[in-house]
């Protein structure tokens, strides 16, 4: 789906069509705490994204429309649309809300017959809820993930077997499934920036320096994946980060920020009918040092207060150094749904 939550909402209240819409925390002029969990294709002009400080997203376009997260009626939506895009598939796999995978295997006789048959998913989708999606159609999970992405918004790309490398090789590195920032950092200092770098590099040097790990790059970069598809999707964690504008040492602040990540945390659990039962804390340092602990308590929960008291505790002892803090994050695991009785591990 295209930005997806910014999406619903301009559909919700066509008055703000056409304008920077952000959806997140509460901006306070400025002065909010929080993050910004979606922004649509006019805000991202300005430089915001997913994932920035509300505060700065505040500061690069003060005139958006800043909306709070409706968890409930994304959730609502993304239900809907699922229930559009099974009867298509052999297998059917959700990513998240907003994505999902769909082998059409025995649907379909070759490129130009999938190509017809994504056109009627997007008309279909956008019949019955007015929202647009972007199909990348390829001959496994990895292409057609790359694909879905090259045309935003209301696109459709399709990648033929045979032009899956030239496809790829121009793309930066981060482009492929499972490549992180750290990844990527990594990748550069050895002079790869884009697929077709790796695709030239040795793979025993990459085995080398990444492990199992570089073998995966290398096939990837080739186009190649075997990945099955996980037919019953299940959230395995929720999490929220936020990297401060300034390297900080002042523990109110970093506190106030994570009773904030906390509460939007909270507001996803209580509409996704989630308790969970673990709680992690991410702390990186001015100098990127990035430490990691966790709490798992002896019951499930879906309450605010056992999200702060086990973030806050977990976290104070990181506090103690002289260090400035970089970033903070918190995350919810060990997940179990109240609607489907189904214990989620993660």
């Amino acid at each position: 789906m295209d930005h997806f939550f910014a999406a619903i909402e301009e559909r919700e209240h066509p008055e703000i069509k056409g304008k920077p819409v952000v959806v997140g925390a509460d901006p306070k002029e400025g002065t909010g705490r929080g993050v910004v969990s979606t922004s649509n294709y006019e805000a991202r002009k300005y430089g915001i994204k997913s994932g920035i400080p509300i505060a700065r997203a505040w500061r690069l376009c003060p005139n958006a429309v800043y909306l709070p997260v409706n968890y409930s009626l994304y959730q609502k939506v993304s239900k809907q649309i699922m229930a559009i895009l099974v009867p298509y598939a052999d297998k059917f796999e959700q990513w998240g809300l907003d994505e999902a995978f769909l082998d059409v295997t025995s649907k379909v006789h070759g490129f130009e017959n999938a190509k017809i048959l994504a056109e009627k998913i997007k008309n279909e989708v956008y019949e019955k809820e007015q929202l647009t999606c972007s199909i990348g159609v390829g001959h496994n999970k990895l292409i057609a993930k790359i694909a879905s992405d090259f045309k935003k918004p209301n696109g459709l790309t399709i990648v033929k077997v045979e032009d899956a490398k030239s496809f790829l090789a121009p793309l930066g590195v981060r482009k492929l499934l499972w490549v992180g920032k750290k990844t990527e950092n990594r990748l550069k200092s050895l002079g790869i920036l884009t697929i077709g770098d790796l695709v030239n590099y040795s793979p025993s040097i990459l085995t080398e320096k990444f492990g199992t790990n570089g073998v995966q790059l290398y096939l990837m970069a080739q186009g190649i994946d075997n990945s099955e598809f996980q037919e019953h999707w299940e959230r395995k964690s929720l999490s929220r980060e936020i990297t401060f504008e300034e390297d900080t040492s002042d523990s109110n602040l970093i506190f106030e920020t994570l009773d904030e990540l906390s509460g939007d945390l909270y507001q996803e659990i209580k509409a996704t009918k989630l308790t969970f039962k673990t709680v992690t804390v991410k702390i990186r340092y001015e100098n990127f040092e990035t430490h990691t602990h966790c709490n798992t308590l002896p019951f499930y929960t879906d309450r605010l207060k056992d999200i702060k008291k086990n973030s806050r505790n977990l976290l104070q002892d990181y506090l103690k150094t002289k260090r400035k803090t970089r970033l903070i994050g918190v995350k919810l695991s060990n997940l179990f749904s109240i609607e489907s009785q189904t214990r989620l591990i993660g």
